[in-house]
């Protein structure tokens, strides 16, 4: 990969990366106003807002992320096995790219039953459900940050063969 092509796709890796981070905390702002608020015109915007923030924002800035890790680990020296550090990055994406999308239907549903009618008790364990996720994805989100960071040390078995091979 050449040197402009990487700076060129590190910078998008770090952009859609950092928006993840972003939007899923206003996603968590939100289902937290879903929660909380006994304004229940603030709460169905809310839910409103939350499907379109997923569906516009999120999911996006999600696959873009996972492509283009995918891509500098490939066009880069760090390789994308050879990493014990890229490995969990790269899992913990796409689990969390999985998990996002199974969450596309309570997002949905909670925003369709918003525009439809005031929530009620029966709708609490999808909205902690939402709370729940989106707090675990800051989590993910923020590990995966500090791995990119600090990049620990510990090559694969995968890593050992390759550097062996290199240095002969």
């Amino acid at each position: 990969m050449t040197h402009r092509l990487r700076k060129f796709v590190l910078t998008a890796h770090v952009t859609s990366s950092v928006g993840w981070f972003g939007a899923v905390a206003g996603f968590l702002a939100f289902a937290i106003t879903g929660i909380k608020s006994q304004d229940a015109q603030l709460v169905s915007t809310a839910y409103i807002a939350m499907e379109l923030i997923v569906r516009v924002v999120i999911v996006p800035l999600c696959l873009v992320s996972l492509l283009t890790g995918i891509v500098l680990s490939l066009g880069t020296k760090w390789g994308l096995f050879r990493h014990y550090w890229i490995m969990i990055k790269l899992l913990m994406t796409i689990l969390s790219t999985i998990g996002l999308l199974v969450h596309m239907q309570p997002i949905s549903y909670m925003a369709g039953v918003a525009a439809e009618r005031t929530l009620t008790n029966s709708d609490l364990n999808t909205q902690i459900q939402l709370v729940v996720a989106s707090g675990a994805a800051l989590l993910v989100l923020l590990i995966a940050t500090i791995l990119a960071i600090y990049k620990p040390r510990g090559l694969t078995p995968y890593g050992w063969r390759k550097q062996y091979v290199r240095k002969q």
